[in-house]
């Protein structure tokens, strides 16, 4: 299967669409707070998007229901926004989508609620890391090993595990898209980077076993000891002058 390479022009489009995704991920992070439901942050989110003129994309994607994906605490992806308060000393990442005049960009960030207990800090501060360090490798030449190999290689120096059931992806015109872009890896193994490739890179790092189980409505995915998961997501074009993030707000 061949990738499908971005003109300037392409990139573009996404980057207008990842600005979307990005101002939202900062309005959200002044609104999240004890009390607040993920019901209200998803409709919060599809309200933005639709006001600027973009479409959240997730939204009836392969029947999925939401603007969001919400996932609290040993929910490591696709958790279903409900009516339950998030409370003090939760996580929570918020997974979207925009859809920009059919350029689409993606972008997952876990937030604490109120304040976390240290080992909650250390494990979100860790998968932050773990992601800057795959994309580092985001460079002309080098392979999607060598992303792989940076974020497992920092998750597990810091005692956690990647979930390898879920991986990133190529995007663009459609949210999923050659080539998968694993978490673990070995250096100078996989597809070689090149210019104008547009992928997620989007590591769930969590602190117990790396297992995990759908719940019954399908999309929830939980760790399978309950042990707690953080993700943090980038869209990134792979360009002469190093890895552009297209969805970067802090």
């Amino acid at each position: 299967m061949a990738v499908d390479l971005k003109t300037r022009e392409h990139i573009s489009g996404i980057r207008k669409a990842g600005r979307i995704v990005a101002a939202c991920h900062k309005a959200l992070s002044k609104r999240i707070a004890p009390g607040v439901t993920t019901q209200e942050i998803d409709r919060f989110v599809e309200r933005f998007m639709l006001e600027r003129g973009a479409f959240p994309a997730q939204k009836g994607y392969k029947g999925y229901p939401f603007a969001t994906c919400a996932s609290v605490n040993e929910v490591v992806c696709h958790g279903f926004p409900d009516s339950v308060p998030l409370e003090n000393g939760d996580i929570v990442t918020i997974d979207m989508v925009a859809d920009l005049d059919g350029w689409k960009a993606d972008s997952a960030w876990t937030y604490a609620i109120g304040q976390t207990a240290p080992a909650v800090d250390k494990l979100m501060t860790v998968a932050k890391q773990a992601l800057f360090d795959g994309i580092k490798q985001a460079k002309i030449g080098q392979r999607l090993g060598d992303i792989g190999y940076a974020i497992q290689t920092r998750a597990e120096r810091e005692g956690f595990r990647v979930v390898t059931a879920f991986a990133g992806h190529g995007i663009g015109r459609s949210l999923h898209e050659y080539p998968e872009v694993l978490h673990t890896g070995i250096p100078g193994q996989g597809i070689e980077l090149e210019e104008g490739m547009v992928i997620t890179i989007e590591p769930i790092v969590t602190a117990g076993r790396s297992d995990i189980f759908i719940a019954r409505d399908g999309w929830t995915a939980r760790t399978i000891d309950n042990g707690w998961a953080a993700q943090y997501e980038h869209t990134i074009a792979i360009t002469k002058d190093g890895p552009s993030i297209l969805t970067r707000w802090e």
